[in-house]
């Protein structure tokens, strides 16, 4: 009954599934009944064709293995596709490196992001903001705005945003050519190790995405920017915001400034970006 059923859902998906999906569905099934048809007694023989063939179409089309509804087979082509692929693997004679992850945990008070942002004006032009964080206290050390980045340009804003005494050990960037020649001759000559994320990995550097997500839903996309002069006002202002007053989890609810608790007095708000956010505090 069970294995009924999945025949009518596979035949019900089928539609659905890629033209070289099915081809290679159907090889499959095809080669497995070539294989039990050649069975005389026992259990199901593979010979070394046989083998090659499902552990190639197994690298090409991992899903197939899905398609063969004779479990003996199956069981077999799993044990074929795991020990070949173990067989051919290069054996690691080194003891592994860290993670990324581990790396951002150990070394958090040393590394600071950076990346860009495109916040579009009333004109229907396109301006580009510029961020470094720190780690350790998600504090926004650097924020600025230009109409046409450049490597020269970013290079200046690291020098400006980094006293030469309180540089980082090591900047996360992305890989995108804006950063130059002339940003990795800055980093280095401060001491500084870049360090750019893997190809298509955005997640690596999630300090400075999730910091850029925070400014476009709490400033950017509720503000009409008129220029260059102006968003860059919106953004110190909320850099101001985010620095001193806005908590976050991840610090125990404080901000990256530190700030005391304020414990005694009535409670009063004070608007910040025209009323977009408060700040409530005791006097």
């Amino acid at each position: 009954m069970i294995a009924l059923l999945c025949f009518f859902l596979t035949l019900f998906a089928s539609p659905f599934k890629s033209k070289s999906r099915l081809e290679a569905e159907n090889a499959a099934l095809r080669h497995q009944l070539i294989v039990l048809q050649r069975r005389v007694s026992g259990r199901v023989q593979l010979t070394n064709g046989d083998r090659l063939f499902l552990v190639m179409l197994y690298r090409w089309f991992p899903s197939i293995l899905k398609a063969m509804i004779h479990g003996e087979l199956l069981k077999l082509g799993f044990e074929v596709a795991e020990s070949s692929v173990a067989k051919y693997m290069v054996k690691r004679s080194w003891p592994p490196s860290q993670g990324w992850r581990t790396f951002l945990h150990n070394h958090s008070p040393d590394i600071a992001a950076m990346d860009l942002f495109v916040a579009p004006t009333l004109g229907f032009d396109l301006l580009y903001a510029f961020i470094i964080v720190r780690l350790a206290r998600r504090d926004l050390v650097w924020i600025d705005v230009t109409p046409h980045p450049t490597a020269d340009w970013i290079a200046r804003q690291i020098t400006e945003a980094f006293p030469w005494n309180e540089s980082p050990r090591y900047v996360i960037r992305d890989r995108d050519q804006v950063y130059g020649a002339a940003v990795k001759n800055r980093l280095r000559a401060m001491g500084i190790r870049d360090k750019p994320i893997a190809p298509g990995s955005p997640w690596q550097n999630g300090f400075a995405e999730r910091l850029i997500g925070s400014i476009r839903r709490e400033c950017v996309d509720h503000v009409i920017v008129l220029g260059e002069a102006h968003l860059r006002r919106i953004l110190q202002a909320y850099a101001r915001y985010y620095n001193d007053l806005r908590t976050h989890r991840s610090l125990d609810k404080d901000a990256p400034f530190p700030r005391p608790v304020q414990r005694i007095g009535s409670i009063t708000s004070q608007a910040i970006l025209g009323g977009l956010h408060h700040h409530y505090m005791r006097v």
